[in-house]
């Protein structure tokens, strides 16, 4: 069996703490780009990773030949499963084929996490980027690897791209619901498996996330129709806006996270309600990239703020007033509320010489009080930063 994963290491030694609100991804369609590219970007925060390029040669497989899943976090080994008989190239998390994904991590509901799941999100990006040759695919890969072999990650949201579409996609397990079964004659997961909504963005338009989940309302397919193979390979030729998994709103009612009518069915209420530090750690990420590329925003200023959560959520996508470049991506990237009234230049966390860093952790107590340091794109920490173009 070949060997799948060379692992080369570069780029940056990383020294700071960690937080759970560590990833920035933006995402941008080619009719609303320069040059007619998507972008998707990725930044990542951690000071236990190395800036990691992974390269992953192209491969044919003999049946029998398994892939090791290996934990994101701790890089164990959680089992294995069969290969298909050709694998793609891929380099960081964009694949021979143009297909490019980010992540960023929302969590969700904690009881929603199926510890006997075998696919992490690691897992799930990588094979994906290994097995596909659109956007499209990639989200049904990893819809049926989640359903046969279960979701052992917590919620997450995923940028894929293409050469000609962005998607947004956020998935979350459905926890560990143990029954007997007969034929294994073992204990199983009545509940395996994840729920899931992708939504494609409608060229010349930009969206972004910061570990929250932002997918309220979509359109309803069919009544909730199930997505069959004979679907999918529909799919691959409609002008689709939405795919789903079939029962998300009936798994959201039996664990009475819903209980309204189907067409109000919002995907965060239910999986991942907002709080202050969904709005104001991580939307507001979110709200600075819209802002530079959108005239309408402030009136969004006060919930991404967390001074108001009742205020209405930003839109998950905005149209752009100009066509956005590699540059506006890099200087995306780079932001750290510079032009607002939180710009971390300024104030005594800046010290003398208008440091737009701060030192972990980022939230701390000090005389019985509890304090936060604004968490921006841009960190000291950034195990890595990348910005994926694809084009046709």
């Amino acid at each position: 069996m070949k060997k799948f994963h060379t692992l080369l290491l570069m780029m940056f030694i990383i020294l700071l703490n960690i937080n759970s609100q560590a990833c920035t991804n933006f995402l941008v369609t080619k009719g609303a780009s320069v040059d007619g590219s998507n972008y998707i970007t990725y930044a990542a925060d951690s000071h236990i990773r190395y800036g990691e390029l992974y390269f992953t040669p192209a491969a044919d497989w003999t049946p029998g030949s398994m892939r090791a899943i290996y934990d994101r976090g701790t890089n164990a080994i959680r089992g294995y499963v069969p290969q298909p008989a050709h694998t793609y190239q891929v380099v960081g998390y964009i694949n021979e084929n143009q297909v490019a994904l980010g992540e960023t991590t929302f969590g969700g509901r904690t009881e929603l996490i199926d510890p006997k799941g075998l696919i992490d999100y690691g897992s799930l990006m990588f094979m994906a980027l290994e097995r596909s040759t659109s956007a499209r695919e990639a989200i049904k890969i990893m819809a049926d690897l989640v359903e046969e072999y279960g979701y052992g990650s917590d919620g997450e949201t995923f940028s894929i791209s293409d050469a000609n579409e962005v998607w947004y996609m956020e998935i979350i397990g459905k926890g560990y619901n143990p029954i007997y079964d007969k034929k294994s004659n073992d204990t199983v997961n009545a509940d395996k498996g994840a729920v899931w909504v992708a939504i494609r963005i409608p060229d010349g338009y930009v969206s972004g996330h910061a570990n929250a989940a932002r997918i309220t309302t979509f359109p309803l397919r069919d009544g909730k129709k199930s997505i069959t193979d004979k679907d999918w390979k529909k799919l691959y030729n409609q002008d689709v806006e939405v795919i789903y998994k079939h029962d998300i709103i009936d798994f959201a009612r039996r664990k009475n996270y819903f209980s309204g009518k189907d067409a109000d069915f919002d995907f965060s209420a239910a999986f991942a309600p907002v709080d202050f530090a969904a709005a104001r750690i991580c939307d507001l990420r979110v709200w600075m990239m819209f802002n530079d590329v959108c005239d309408d925003m402030d009136q969004y200023w006060d919930y991404a703020t967390g001074k108001n959560l009742d205020n209405p959520r930003m839109p998950l996508y905005v149209k752009p007033n100009r066509k956005i470049s590699l540059d506006d991506m890099m200087y995306f990237m780079r932001n750290h509320f510079q032009n607002t009234e939180l710009d971390k230049t300024q104030g005594a966390g800046a010290e003398p010489f208008g440091s737009p860093y701060r030192w972990t952790p980022l939230y701390w107590e000090y005389e019985g009080q509890e304090y936060f340091h604004e968490r921006s794109t841009v960190t000291q920490q950034t195990g890595f930063s990348f910005i994926d173009q694809t084009r046709n």
